[in-house]
């Protein structure tokens, strides 16, 4: 699992079926910390995330599949939780 942080939503007038109802999300990669890491990702959203908001994303095509309950669908990265706190070393990081 990696950490992100959303940044925007992506629109894409032609796609896969298995996108059509779901929102696709733009993610800049966090470090333990909550540091952004220059990285990013984009993720299908299977939690209702709003933008701003630090988000737990599975970035392996397998596990995204089951997510979304389709063992042939195209997607690699998934959004499957929404973070409140980070607790680092005994140390809370508060997230936006």
């Amino acid at each position: 699992m990696k950490l992100g942080k959303v940044a925007g939503t992506v629109v894409s007038t032609i796609s896969h079926p298995i996108y059509d109802g779901r929102k696709l999300l733009l993610c800049d990669l966090l470090d333990a910390d909550g540091a952004d890491t220059g990285g990013y990702l984009i993720c299908v959203d299977a939690v209702g995330a709003g933008h701003g908001e630090t988000v737990l994303i599975i970035d392996e095509g397998n596990s995204a599949r089951q997510v979304v309950g389709d063992p042939t669908a195209p997607i690699r990265a998934v959004i499957v939780g929404i973070v409140d706190e980070l607790l680092v070393d005994g140390r809370a990081h508060q997230v936006t």
